[in-house]
């Protein structure tokens, strides 16, 4: 036995004079080679540095990306795929538009987010894809979705927050905006998707934050995190095995992947139902995104992973890009000041809001625009080569490499957004200085700023997501002083849609009583 263990001994300590010298020392690109990224070493590549830099993935890819001439780096490490990260709009372009085709979501992306969402639109390719693509856009193409969104707008805004937040400002207590923005949104998009809103016995509905979240708001909660996590792993397998085996993170995934399944499909199921007992008598339909899926005869899964993904999206995104807005108003009281000036202005009192008053305000619309320039609600997001292909910046891709263009860093490059970049300027969406002739707000190519994405897979719920936000804010603002709590700086979290840690605790006062 002995003799065994002085064997095995002996023969790991020469395996570790072999390789460690290897190890310690980087390998260097050629003279003529097109690649920039960290430190690599032979095997394990840049696994040393990119755990190192794991709490930091953001921060890291940015600073590297700032040095380097192409703004693009390859990530190669041991345990995960060859990954270009890139923001170079010309990349992002050929991409997202120009070989649209050799950069589907891929195999790895997709098996990454399919215990979640399954087939739906934003987790598939090819076919099924396009098939989805062109139901959802004529749908959303349609003046019935706007009508439906203002109505749930209505609904949930001036029934349900604003009276919330009326008696938050007389209690005077503490409340998590975040959280509050997260279970409108919500309540929204369920009221728009399918047809159903928020379900509690309190009057304020899902936005009560002293009521348990009911159980497909914590599912999907759960679900959202734990599979963002497998994307941020430093070693692929590791979620697979656990996967595999049924233990730990990957155990609980699939009980709140159930959750989530059950309760859109009894949702689904209902909806049928009365789908079919109105079809029956010619009645008129549902204005709603889950009834005109049914009228198209969509089968029961598809339908159910589509929902999913436009909840999870809708949710999350629009939820994300106030929350930031609310802090970055408070750290600028100038511009504050301005954009309540645009709203008073250009609305009736405190008369519910109207489209044709939302569309007016420029101001509110390039506040968005710099919060989510800061603060993309989605960090990041990977297509994968179907053949070796050549970035135009000249970085090869190889077949099977995971390419990533990254919204994060690419609202902090010089070279897009001067060096005022990591300020909150929202006038720099305007043409010319301090909000340029007549207010006009500048074309910037979606390349530059793909926070909804672009080309074939542009964001179909933009322009609705933008009436959401607007209605909300404008709302909120005219009525409420929203004063944070405590002085330290949020942190930015990137799960598969963005988020402060800890949420946004804040102060509510009515602006009457100021």
């Amino acid at each position: 036995m002995l003799v065994l263990l002085l064997q095995i001994f002996s023969t790991g300590f020469l395996l570790v004079s072999f390789f460690l010298p290897l190890l310690q020392k980087p390998l260097k690109p050629s003279s003529h080679s097109h690649v920039h990224g960290p430190p690599s070493y032979p095997i394990i590549g840049c696994l040393i540095s990119f755990y190192r830099n794991r709490t930091r993935l953001l921060d890291w890819y940015t600073d590297l990306l700032s040095h380097s001439p192409v703004q693009t780096i390859v990530v190669d490490r041991f345990g995960a795929r060859r990954t270009v990260v890139t923001a170079n709009p010309a990349n992002v372009e050929y991409i997202l538009k120009t070989r649209f085709q050799n950069f589907p979501k891929g195999k790895p992306f997709t098996e990454l987010l399919g215990d979640f969402l399954g087939g739906g639109i934003f987790n598939s390719d090819g076919d099924l894809w396009r098939t989805q693509r062109k139901l959802a856009s004529h749908e959303f193409s349609t003046n019935s979705v706007r009508e439906c969104v203002m109505r749930a707008l209505e609904e949930a805004v001036g029934k349900r927050l604003i009276p919330l937040l009326e008696s938050i400002a007389v209690s005077k207590e503490i409340v998590d905006l975040q959280e509050l923005l997260k279970r409108l949104a919500f309540d929204i998009v369920c009221q728009v998707s399918l047809g159903t809103g928020s379900d509690s016995g309190s009057g304020f509905g899902l936005l009560d934050l002293s009521a348990d979240p009911p159980p497909l708001l914590k599912a999907f909660d759960g679900a959202s995190e734990i599979t963002a996590k497998r994307a941020a792993a430093p070693i692929f397998a590791v979620w697979k095995l656990k996967r595999a085996l049924n233990i730990g993170s990957e155990r609980q995934l699939k009980k709140w992947v159930a959750v989530v399944q059950s309760s859109v499909t009894d949702i689904i199921q209902e909806k049928r139902k009365k789908f079919l007992e109105v079809s029956k008598r010619g009645d008129c339909s549902e204005s709603n995104l889950l009834w005109r899926l049914l009228a198209a005869g969509q089968e029961e899964e598809e339908v159910r992973d589509m929902m999913i993904s436009f909840i999870m999206a809708g949710r999350d995104t629009t939820s994300a890009a106030m929350t930031w807005l609310f802090w970055l108003l408070s750290c600028n009281l100038n511009v504050k000041e301005e954009l309540l000036r645009e709203i008073n202005s250009v609305s009736d009192g405190l008369r519910p809001l109207n489209y044709e008053v939302l569309k007016k305000m420029d101001f509110l619309k390039a506040c968005l625009y710099e919060s989510m320039r800061l603060y993309p609600p989605v960090a990041w997001d990977s297509k994968h080569a179907e053949h070796d292909d050549v970035l135009p910046d000249g970085t090869r891709v190889w077949n099977g490499d995971r390419v990533t263009y990254f919204p994060y860093g690419m609202g902090r490059m010089e070279g897009l957004w001067g060096k005022d970049r990591f300020e909150f300027k929202p006038e720099r969406w305007f043409v010319g200085p301090d909000r340029g002739e007549e207010g006009l707000l500048k074309s910037v190519s979606p390349y530059a700023f793909p926070v909804f994405q672009a080309g074939p897979r542009v964001c179909l719920g933009k322009e609705m997501s933008f009436v959401q936000m607007k209605y909300v804010v404008s709302s909120v603002l005219r009525r409420f002083e929203i004063v944070p709590v405590g002085s330290d700086p949020p942190v930015f979290v990137p799960l598969l849609t963005a988020h402060m840690a800890g949420g946004l605790n804040v102060m509510v006062r009515r602006r009457s009583d100021l």
